[in-house]
């Protein structure tokens, strides 16, 4: 068994395809390839955090690495370290998953998620060391690498408050649901330095609940919360914090492309958006995009993942970007998306606009948008099922400018993804099925 980086980083269920063995020769892979003589790590809250941390520790403290531990710290607040300090890092965290699974991502010196090149040979000399290939010249004695204690929260915490410029959120109330996840002690102490009035829910981490009926992907408890104690907004983060989604002062789902639109004009108005444009994947609204063009705001779309979209952001000079999971770039103020840094920008929109978030909000329309996953045969060739194809144009000519079809491979299961923005629900859902029906009898 070895491992294999996804769209953003290793995954797998911990001790099982995600094993220690493997983790203290992934510790020494990067150690091996990265070059670096310190490294900061930092986890969530999953019982199997602390002991896929040790291996990963084990492994590059082995080779004589100097392992900062930062303790539970949100991924943004690892990216965050590793900018500051100019030092690659590590984050063990599953981000969104359930709490039996866990994974590792990185970041090289600089806080950027690693490049596929790079990914390749941490793949390529972890195969090695499983095949029985030796480190060389194991250090010992005092050249064994020192593993230090090194909380980044409060330093974080601070760079946060920062990012407001000395403005607050003052006579805001706000509940935070942190998912029991990294969030937990970082994101109420950023929003009460502020000066928001916060509540809080999920809060209370114990190993196996995190994401577990709350946060980012399951934002029910927040919504009520919300009403029942008469807020003005609320954040829902992930396990790691770096998505958030808001809920508005009467309960509904704000999402990331809203948050988008919001940010977006926002920063336009005040001459913060490069090139009056803002970045996003193939997934958004088809709202999004005619609110924008009706704005003057321009979008470039990439393919699915975070990784895609900070990519353009760079190559293009850009500043704003982001997933309609939350996962929102603000290129200017982090190297990563941050669900903390969104909901301290979201907010600051609001008080200083004086409007409601369900008012802002407004600036775009949900067409209604349908997904659906459909099990198709390992190595099924999506591009040739000229049948599908056919009836994919057939289906673009009927809905026109109305509607949107999206036909894409998971980048990690057997799945076809088929996604349909059409003028209503109903519309939505009969054009999906339609289009199931046709990869089913195409793919499998």
């Amino acid at each position: 068994m070895t491992l294999r980086f996804g769209t953003d980083g290793v995954r797998g269920v911990a001790n099982a395809e995600l094993a220690p063995e493997l983790v203290v020769a992934l510790g020494r892979a990067v150690a091996s390839v990265f070059g670096a003589r310190r490294i900061a790590v930092g986890r969530d809250t999953r019982l199997s955090g602390p002991m896929l941390q040790a291996a990963l520790v084990a492994g590059l403290s082995s080779q004589g690495v100097d392992v900062d531990d930062l303790g539970v710290l949100p991924t943004p607040g690892v990216a965050w370290v590793s900018a500051s300090e100019h030092i690659p890092a590590a984050v063990i965290s599953a981000s969104h998953n359930p709490f039996p699974d866990n994974g590792i991502k990185f970041f090289a010196a600089g806080g950027r998620k690693l490049d596929d090149s790079l990914e390749d040979q941490l793949e390529a000399e972890l195969d090695r060391l499983i095949a029985g290939g030796s480190p060389a010249g194991l250090p010992s004695g005092s050249a064994i690498g020192r593993v230090r204690s090194q909380p980044a929260a409060p330093a974080y915490a601070d760079a946060l408050v920062a990012s407001l410029d000395g403005r607050n959120l003052a006579g805001l109330h706000v509940v935070l649901d942190c998912a029991n996840g990294a969030a937990w002690q970082v994101a109420p102490h950023v929003f009460e330095a502020v000066g928001a009035r916060v509540d809080v829910i999920a809060n209370e981490p114990d190993g196996e609940n995190i994401n577990d009926g709350c946060g980012s992907t399951h934002p029910e408890q927040l919504s009520q919360t919300v009403v029942d104690r008469g807020a003005d907004v609320g954040l829902a983060f992930d396990g790691d914090a770096d998505r958030v989604l808001a809920i508005n002062r009467n309960g509904a789902l704000v999402d990331g492309d809203q948050i988008i639109a919001i940010c977006g004009c926002d920063r336009r108005q005040r001459g913060l958006l490069a090139d009056d444009t803002i970045v996003v994947t193939v997934m958004a609204n088809l709202g999004l995009r005619h609110a924008m063009a009706d704005l003057g705001i321009k979008l470039v779309e990439t393919a699915v993942g975070d990784r895609f979209v900070l990519a353009e952001l760079e190559s293009a000079g850009l500043t704003l970007g982001g997933e309609q999971s939350g996962h929102i770039i603000f290129r200017d103020l982090a190297t990563t998306g941050d669900g903390i840094l969104t909901g301290l920008q979201l907010l600051d929109v609001v008080v200083r606009s004086g409007r409601p978030l369900d008012d802002l909000a407004s600036i775009m329309r949900r067409l209604p948008q349908v997904l659906r996953n459909v099990t198709v045969q390992r190595g099924a060739d999506l591009g040739g099922a000229t049948a599908l194809w056919a009836e994919v144009e057939a289906v673009e000519r009927e809905l026109g400018e109305d509607g949107r079809i999206l036909i894409r491979p998971s980048g990690t299961e057997p799945l076809v993804w088929v996604m349909v923005a059409a003028p209503t629900e109903q519309q939505a859902a009969a054009v999906a099925e339609r289009l199931v029906v046709v990869v089913q009898r195409s793919l499998t």
